[in-house]
């Protein structure tokens, strides 16, 4: 009997995944959009991205969910989850896209684009003089796979580069400190702060006014984690306060942002909406395919997401 991966996800194009995932899974296996599924009680396994509420509840024979994406919050905080394994995309193309959007929004600030480009506005020709890498302290919280691999690159260029973690790492150019005590030493030493953090519940709202007012005055700030691991009230007080010079942010508590909120008129400050990194097709999908057979053969899975710990 074939079994069914049924697919959601508002943001991606459902051809493209199926046909990527089905040259590595054979004619057992049929892949089918979440609103024209055949049979649910065939759908054993599920490829989601953010699907609503009780979409877990019509497939009672369902044995694995996979996250479309690196980030898993939203997915692991939901009462209607299963109790079945989860696992999360870890594509190196997605690391890649990562670490480039994070190396151009530190060069962002680092060149201070932010001024050039209100001088362009005024037709003004206001030069200042670049800073060497070396001269600046970038400092990157959370060191995962994904935040690893940015504060690599980061430390590549030639910025003094610290990061922050929950445990040692040993990554080449980077100075890593691992206790919460060290957190506002590092942000007060920090030129330029980029978030990377996972959101749990011992780092949601962790970026707050204190936080805020511990960093450097001129400090630029960075974010492609998740935005409610920063206090947006706090961080706009910063910006509106001259204590932090401008932002690159691609992620908020809010998704799409608001037209009303503060932080889209404000000097300095560049809004993306959640495009740092994403999941690509073809890279992906033969991970997807590995624990779909590993599940039907009995093997171990990749990428196992932990409950208990959010990520």
């Amino acid at each position: 009997m074939t079994d069914i991966l049924v697919f959601y996800s508002m943001l991606d194009p459902f051809e493209e995944w199926r046909d990527a995932i089905a040259t590595h899974l054979g004619t057992e296996i049929r892949i089918e959009r979440a609103d024209a599924v055949s049979d649910p009680s065939r759908v054993r396994f599920a490829l989601v991205w953010n699907p609503p509420t009780g979409f877990f509840d019509k497939f009672p024979n369902l044995e694995l969910v996979i996250n479309l994406g690196a980030g898993v919050d939203r997915l692991v905080s939901r009462a209607d989850l299963p109790d079945i394994p989860i696992t999360r995309l870890s594509d190196p193309e997605m690391g890649k896209m990562m670490a480039g959007f994070v190396l151009f929004s530190v060069l962002r600030h680092a060149r201070e684009i932010p001024h050039f480009e209100a001088a362009q506005r005024n037709k003004q020709w206001s030069y200042r003089h670049p800073r060497s890498a070396s001269d600046i302290n970038v400092t990157v919280l959370g060191l995962g796979e994904l935040g690893g691999l940015a504060a690599t690159e980061i430390a590549r260029q030639g910025f003094r580069t610290h990061g922050w973690a929950t445990r040692p790492r040993d990554l080449p150019g980077v100075e890593v400190h691992y206790e919460n005590a060290a957190l506002h030493d590092l942000l007060a030493n920090a030129d330029i702060v980029v978030c990377m953090l996972p959101l749990t519940p011992a780092t949601s709202k962790c970026l707050d006014a204190a936080a805020f007012a511990a960093m450097k005055p001129g400090a630029a700030f960075v974010n492609v984690s998740r935005g409610e691991v920063v206090e947006e009230r706090a961080l706009v007080a910063a910006l509106q306060s001259g204590k932090l010079s401008g932002a690159t942010l691609d992620v908020f508590a809010s998704e799409p942002l608001p037209p009303e909120h503060a932080l889209w008129t404000l000097p300095g400050v560049l809004i993306t909406p959640h495009l740092a990194s994403v999941a690509l097709p073809k890279s992906a999908a033969p991970q997807i395919a590995f624990n779909i057979n590993a599940v039907r053969s009995g093997a171990p899975l990749a990428n196992v997401v932990s409950k208990l710990r959010g990520y």
